[in-house]
């Protein structure tokens, strides 16, 4: 026997691009139905109700044979901590309800967060044949997906080490990797050829911050030489502005000395990501970088930045020369 159409799905995690790109897909197939912008409702799941919800997806469709109803963050907000008795009735009326729902409902909750697994409407979820549950997370390295999405969104090749380079680029962030491929398909569109790393360095305008990473690595092995390639690629190859690219270094050193007092007090590394606000990628990148440093070496460093930005500030020395003199003594 076929398995039967679900009627509530759950779609969850924190990869908002791809679970928006989700979202999108149930909208577009609605709007392709008759009258399906008729019936299609959105909530807000910190202002309605559970009642009202459920009302809105049972209510038969117009002149249709489904309905779509899109509720937004009601899950955790009815479950969080302080939701109380009000919060308890509304998880009851949807763990009575949902198993019951008409074969024409499609409710579909969107949450940004995960569900953790012990929440009595994502077990329903899993359980019933008429539930859906996806979970969205976002890839540690999204090289392997921006070769995908330039592929299937775009109809164009990305060279590998171009992808990679977007990917560093971009801090894994899959919306502003989207939006650098939307603007590097146009780019190489009718020329013939994939999409190049030159491309990426010319268009695309998170690189800087993807080299300084580059440099930071190249100052923790104490290749100054490597290093000051790097600086002068940006500030002469591809005319970074040189206070630009000081505010990257201190910004990366900064997250560095955070990183670093952060382990050094017993956090744990796949826990940097929470404590800092950084994707995994980023995340694990200065959990690797930071060890590379004492505590009183990113201290010590971090102060010569603040004496050099002192120093271009009242016109004492010029930006270049100071990146320059900074690389130079920060090398070991």
């Amino acid at each position: 026997m076929a398995k039967p159409t679900p009627t509530f799905y759950i779609l969850h995690g924190d990869d908002d691009f791809s679970r928006e790109q989700a979202l999108a897909a149930f909208r577009a197939q609605m709007s392709e139905t008759p009258n399906g912008d008729l019936n299609t409702s959105i909530f807000d799941g910190q202002t309605a109700s559970a009642a009202e919800v459920l009302n809105a997806v049972c209510s038969y469709p117009f002149l249709a044979d489904r309905r779509l109803v899109i509720v937004k963050g009601l899950l955790a907000w009815i479950a969080r901590k302080g939701a109380g008795d009000a919060g308890k009735r509304a998880l009851e009326q949807l763990a009575e309800a949902l198993p019951e729902l008409p074969a024409w409902s499609r409710l579909v909750f969107v949450e940004a967060e995960t569900l953790p697994d012990s929440h009595c409407v994502l077990k329903l979820a899993r359980e019933l044949p008429t539930g859906y549950e996806k979970a969205f997370h976002p890839p540690q390295d999204s090289t392997g997906w921006i070769l995908q999405r330039a592929r299937d969104a775009y109809q164009v090749e990305i060279e590998p080490a171009a992808a990679k380079a977007l990917a560093l680029a971009t801090n894994n962030d899959l919306r502003r990797a989207d939006n650098e491929l939307v603007k590097l398909a146009s780019y190489v569109h009718g020329q013939g050829r994939p999409i190049t790393p030159a491309d990426i360095a010319r268009l695309t305008p998170y690189v800087p911050e993807a080299k300084i990473w580059d440099m930071v690595d190249a100052l923790a092995l104490g290749k100054a030489d490597d290093a000051l390639r790097l600086l002068h690629r940006l500030l002469y190859e591809q005319d970074e502005d040189p206070l630009r690219t000081y505010g990257a270094i201190v910004r990366q050193f900064r997250l560095l000395l955070l990183a670093r007092e952060y382990l050094d007090a017993g956090g744990s590394p796949n826990g940097l990501g929470d404590a800092l606000g950084l994707k995994p990628y980023p995340a694990r990148k200065a959990a690797e970088q930071a060890r590379a440093f004492s505590l009183r070496q990113l201290e010590t460093i971090y102060r010569a930045l603040a004496d050099y930005d002192l120093r271009m500030k009242t016109g004492r020395i010029e930006p270049a020369l100071a990146l320059d003199l900074l690389v130079a003594s920060l090398a070991r």
